[in-house]
């Protein structure tokens, strides 16, 4: 394929990780190196940043600077959840990207994001295709909620994993502190795929891990949930459950809809706003039990725990971004990079693998069933053989007084 000369534009969209700016950082500094491309535009809050001509020059940005985004929290650029209709419906919006690309001589576009924003590359790809107009677009994986088609993981996973396993063994201690009983309930994300949630397996290695693990792959039924606590917390007078806020009825009911409407309501991409799960069942044991009963919601610390980030995923997060880049400048559009594991001498290896972006959007990868344990209530040694190796390595996070340092863009338009 002919060499393409122009502008690129990143962008960042969804729900934000400890890694997504490792990612995009690998994007821009492999941008910023390339012959063929003139100019690297950040887009503010992602496709939004786009259709507002919202642009920054990432070249006037200090390149010291810059490196600290390997290793600071949440989307540097900014953020978006904003749903690109189908163009055979309505083209208004491609109609102004298309502008914006023509107005800056954009050639390449990397969109760093999840299943929605896989989506919206997909979309963006097939109307430059169909207009004539040549654009490599790449997409840049990122969702703690590990749930992207085709990759083996997806950045941000482990290090929300490795926070997740962390905080249930430092629970495990404290819930053992006086000698009254306790019932411990942690809700940890995850809509329709367990992947966060069977983390807190991994705290279960060295004896300090959850009684009971719930993911929403299973159906969960109240009274089996409420016979099991009692049991766990008769023999030991304590007891640790780890639930996914996406848990369902066999109705398929949100079971954080039994205690609030807060699922009732919806955001651009008609999904359910999920929270106040472990509140909810907490009051729900204690009525049962009796015993003192207290319900932890991990929310946003799991996806912005950049001090107990996986070394192992801020750098897979970096290459990823640079394969991006790389790959579309060698010709290659309409992709998204992803991982594929290997394992060499009894020793885990992380490949760089592409995935049409038409397989990827929309689909879900969910926790494989014969992960979980016969009782369907923990998982078994081939979830533990898959996470463990992601998790490795500590963040070579800088700090000024002993506290993180963060990156500071100018933004300059």
């Amino acid at each position: 394929m002919s060499t393409l000369k122009g502008a690129c534009i990143i962008g960042q969209s969804g729900g934000p990780t400890s890694v997504i700016n490792a990612s995009a950082y690998g994007a821009i500094k492999a941008a910023l190196d390339s012959e063929e491309i003139t100019t690297v535009y950040g887009a503010l809050n992602g496709i939004k940043g786009v259709l507002d001509d919202n642009l920054i020059d990432m070249g006037k940005e200090d390149p010291k600077e810059l490196e600290l985004m390997k290793y600071t929290p949440s989307s540097a650029l900014g953020s978006c959840r904003y749903k690109l209709k189908d163009p055979d419906v309505d083209d208004t919006d491609y109609k102004r990207i298309l502008e914006i690309f023509k107005k800056y001589d954009v050639r390449y576009f990397f969109y760093n994001g999840g299943n929605d924003s896989m989506d919206t590359c997909n979309k963006i790809s097939k109307f430059m295709l169909k207009n004539g107009y040549e654009c490599r677009v790449m997409g840049i994986p990122k969702t703690i909620d590990n749930d992207l088609a085709g990759t083996d993981h997806c950045p941000g996973y482990a290090s929300a994993a490795k926070y997740i396993a962390t905080s249930v063994m430092e629970i495990y201690h404290d819930a053992r502190v006086y000698d009254t009983g306790m019932i411990t309930v942690i809700e940890a994300m995850g809509r329709n795929a367990g992947w966060l949630t069977a983390s807190a397996a991994l705290a279960g290695i060295h004896g300090n891990g959850a009684d009971l693990i719930y993911l929403p792959e299973i159906d969960f039924d109240m009274d089996s949930f409420i016979a099991k606590v009692k049991k766990i917390y008769a023999e030991n007078g304590k007891c640790i459950v780890v639930v996914s806020e996406g848990i369902k009825d066999k109705e398929g009911k949100y079971i954080s809809e039994y205690g609030a409407d807060l699922a009732q309501s919806k955001d651009s991409f008609g999904h359910a706003q999920l929270g106040g799960l472990a509140s909810y069942l907490a009051n729900v044991l204690k009525s049962e039990t009796g015993a003192k009963v207290r319900g932890i919601e991990l929310s946003l610390l799991q996806r912005c725990a950049a001090h107990c980030a996986s070394q192992t995923d801020i750098d897979e997060s970096f290459s990823a971004g640079q394969a991006a880049v790389t790959n579309a400048i060698a010709g290659v559009t309409d992709k998204m990079v992803g991982f594929e594991r290997e394992m060499v001498d009894g020793k885990y290896k992380c490949n760089i693998k592409l995935f049409d972006l038409s397989i990827v959007a929309n689909t879900e990868k969910k926790v494989p069933t014969e992960w979980l344990n016969e009782t369907k209530d923990g998982l078994n040694d081939k979830f533990i053989e898959y996470a463990l190796p992601l998790i490795q390595g500590e963040t070579k996070l800088v700090k000024e007084d002993s506290l993180p340092r963060f990156v500071h863009l100018k933004k300059l338009k």
